[in-house]
């Protein structure tokens, strides 16, 4: 089952439109990455901080969005702490957590439906060399919507694992992730197909077809 994340509210945020948070999200991870500082990367979060809180959701709710990047933070903060140090650490890591905080801020104040009209519209012009607009729509709300389900199919797991006693294991872990990932992506397949989007070309006659006048 695709799932939004999206919560109702009347703040400036979510008013705001989807274009404008999708450009302010894009301005705010670019200057993360093309500025490496550590005051850069404060100033960057309390402004994710304080937009939520002025969205009224509550830090609860975003921090439920990156709550999963937990095992990611687990592994890559000790790797990159000594490879290049505790400073270079705390920026890639500290970035990456602020840049998912932000995109699940936008995903929280968006209605799915608005950010698919979104991006059709500022994919349609490309429709001149080929691009479907309206299935680039679709994938990309697919994927949004899908983000919650994974990240909660993580949990699950890693729920499941502790509840066996195999906190150490990655393969308790990894192997019903994946499993029960594949499984969504299947779901969603079969139900694309059902609802007539489907990558089959239609029936020709031609070579190879029986159709009137041809023999067998």
């Amino acid at each position: 089952m695709l799932t939004s994340v999206y919560r109702p509210g009347s703040s400036f945020l979510h008013r705001a439109r989807p274009g404008v948070k999708l450009v302010g999200l894009l301005v705010l991870t670019t200057v993360v990455v093309a500025v490496p500082s550590l005051r850069v990367l404060g100033v960057v979060a309390a402004v994710v901080v304080v937009l939520t809180l002025a969205a009224g959701l509550g830090v609860r709710t975003v921090g439920a969005l990156v709550w999963p990047m937990r095992w990611i933070v687990l592994v890559l903060t000790p790797l990159q702490v000594w490879t290049v140090g505790w400073e270079r650490a705390v920026l890639v890591v500290g970035g990456l957590v602020v840049a998912v905080a932000a995109a699940g801020l936008v995903t929280v104040t968006t209605r799915v439906a608005d950010m698919m009209d979104t991006i059709v519209a500022v994919v349609r012009p490309l429709e001149r060399v080929g691009v479907d607009a309206e299935r680039v729509g679709l994938v990309m709300a697919l994927t949004i919507r899908s983000i919650p389900v994974v990240a909660r199919t993580l949990t699950e797991c890693g729920q499941a694992r502790r509840a066996r006693g195999l906190e150490r294991s990655p393969r308790a872990l990894l192997v019903p992730f994946v499993v029960r990932t594949v499984r969504h992506a299947e779901r969603v397949g079969d139900a694309l197909v059902a609802r007539g989007v489907d990558d089959a070309p239609e029936p020709q006659v031609g070579a190879g077809s029986y159709g009137p006048g041809t023999r067998r």
